[in-house]
């Protein structure tokens, strides 16, 4: 049935006197501060009433929820993207969050769902999916473990499980700035939920100016929450951001953004920013935690493949790429290969004819064309598919990028628009070309050499996996790369979707080199002491994923898959295997 119309957005806010628009700011705030010791202390089956109102609140303004993303983001009213990435990961979390309160209720802390185990590193490994029936029907074969820091121990896990929930955690409560993210739509309401359930915290999130007019759909979504004052959404730009950030009855801050917005909260604009970064003397007295961009690296590790397998790693590296026409933290941006691997080329040739298939997409994000033009300004080499007409930017593939240019645009900074890199790294005089040792090497590169620690992906064939030098190094790789969620196979953005892993950089930034940032959301077992999440997927998924380009019945399925979120049920399955089945 069609969707009924999004609700009109809230007017802008230069429409309003600045007296009136800090003046509903400091209602807002004053709202959330006024509750957040009653939150605090909120029973657990309190809250768990609160997610079973959220539930079908969010399901009810779903479709709007996707029609009115769809059609600002210039796609078609039957591409399931919206669904995927906005009100099925929105229900998913919620549910996770319910599950794990009652567990909470039950024996003091979320149950761990598979084994926990100290590895090799010496690190313990909670097996944390799949969890279910469910979860082994709809993604086959696919495993995720969360790497806890070094120093925890098996024995001492549950205690660092839901510490919000202790009898003997602080009951004072806080109140959390939520800084929305405009580019994916689940991304604002997750972080919310985040800070209310597992840090038991009151939220006041302002909306992004690129999807706020999702900022009325969230609140219905949200009512019960409003109702009772533990959230509020606000509007506005940069100066409201500002002023928020700076509001005496807000503790915390939360941002998904860029590291540059980061630096302007913490440490100001212009030279007097620039001098207390030096300096490493914050404005900003709060803690703040943060999920930024990243140069998210794919490690291609040379193999036995097949014409076939060359074909559908080229779809799955377009489709890290093309999603959400780039605008992703977790997209492909740098494919690494060894150079003197027969398979490069192929792989490479495949990839031009993905892309090539896959219609340009309007570049909806502020700065995509600036940013665009920039990277092709410093390679002009760089080889583009599609034209850039109508507000659209084509796909745009930088082949071989010296890996020994460590300062290279492509290294360093962040495309944020639907362009990536490859850059093959050759064998050293000394050394040999086996996959391991560039195993070793790619690792090294990713580590040293690209920007941010969010997220990696690795692509090994099953076949080389047999051979027990090129296994160990797969495991080096996986222990030793420093991102915050490591995949084999699938692209790492799994662990963004998976809701029960955490996602956020790899721990240990400082607020003067901040790269992708501090903290976790998700993490729906409420891990305290998290350091990674590990994604081991098959190396060629079937059915195929949704989020492929090219996928026939993808709105069908993400619709599906929402419903059956909102409301598991077996006679829900039929109708989501016939929509994987033909796709």
């Amino acid at each position: 049935m069609p969707a009924d119309p999004a609700p009109s957005p809230p007017p802008p806010a230069q429409d309003s006197s600045s007296e009136e628009r800090f003046a509903a700011l400091d209602e807002a705030a004053r709202t959330v501060a006024d509750t957040r010791q009653r939150w605090a202390s909120l029973a657990i089956d309190e809250r768990i009433s609160l997610i079973d109102r959220l539930i079908p609140d969010f399901l009810a303004v779903a479709p709007r929820w996707v029609a009115a993303a769809s059609a600002a983001e210039g796609l078609s009213p039957d591409d399931g993207e919206e669904w995927l990435t906005g009100p099925y990961l929105i229900l998913r979390n919620l549910r996770l969050l319910r599950d794990s309160l009652e567990e909470i209720a039950h024996g003091g802390h979320p149950e761990i769902p598979g084994a926990v185990t100290t590895g090799a590193h010496g690190q313990v490994v909670a097996e944390v999916f799949p969890a279910s029936l469910y979860d082994r029907l709809f993604y086959p074969s696919v495993t995720a473990e969360v790497w806890m820091e070094p120093g925890v121990t098996a024995a001492e896990l549950p205690a660092t499980q839901a510490v919000a929930y202790r009898p003997d955690a602080p009951q004072e409560g806080a109140a959390v700035l939520v800084l929305g993210a405009g580019n994916v739509s689940s991304i604002g309401p997750m972080d919310a939920f985040y800070k209310l359930f597992v840090e038991k915290k009151t939220v006041l999130v302002k909306a992004h100016p690129v999807n706020d007019y999702l900022g009325p759909l969230f609140e219905q979504g949200c009512r019960s929450l409003i109702e009772e004052g533990f959230l509020r959404v606000v509007y506005g730009g940069a100066e409201e951001g500002a002023y928020l950030c700076q509001h005496p009855d807000l503790d915390e801050v939360h941002i998904t953004g860029s590291d540059r917005t980061y630096e302007a909260i913490v440490f100001g604009t212009g030279a007097e920013g620039e001098r207390r970064k030096a300096e490493s003397r914050p404005r900003l007295d709060k803690e703040i935690t943060a999920e930024l961009g990243n140069v998210s690296p794919v490690i291609v590790v040379p193999g036995p493949w097949s014409a076939g397998d060359f074909e559908y790693q080229a779809l799955n590296l377009a489709a890290m790429l093309v999603n959400n026409a780039g605008f992703n933290c977790n997209a492909t941006r740098v494919i690494v290969q060894p150079a003197d691997w027969t398979g490069r080329r192929e792989l490479l040739t495949e990839l031009r004819r993905a892309l090539e298939r896959v219609p340009t997409r309007h570049a909806y994000y502020p700065g995509a064309a600036e940013r665009f033009d920039k990277f092709i300004e410093q390679h002009p080499e760089t080889e583009t598919f599609g034209l850039a007409r109508g507000g659209e930017l084509p796909w745009a593939l930088v082949p071989a990028v010296n890996p020994r240019d460590e300062g290279d645009i492509c290294f360093r900074q962040e495309a944020f628009c639907g362009l990536f890199a490859e850059s093959a790294l050759e064998t050293p005089d000394d050394g040999d070309g086996s996959p391991a040792a560039f195993l070793d090497r790619a690792v090294a590169f990713c580590n040293e050499t690209l920007w941010g620690t969010l997220n990696a992906t690795l692509i090994v064939h099953p076949a080389s996996l047999k051979d027990a030098a090129t296994a160990a190094a797969v495991e080096r790789a996986v222990a030793n790369l420093r991102y915050g969620t490591v995949a084999i196979n699938h692209w790492a953005a799994v662990g963004y979707g998976l809701v029960v892993t955490p996602w956020g950089a790899f721990p240990g930034h400082a607020p003067t080199d901040i790269q992708s940032g501090v903290g976790v959301v998700h993490n729906t077992l409420m891990f305290s002491r998290s350091q990674k999440t590990v994604v081991r997927a098959p190396f060629r998924a079937q059915p195929k994923p949704p989020w492929f380009p090219g996928h026939r019945t993808d709105a069908e399925l993400a619709e599906a898959l929402t419903r059956f979120e909102a409301s598991p049920s077996p006679f829900r399955l039929p109708g989501i295997f016939w929509n994987a089945l033909r796709g």
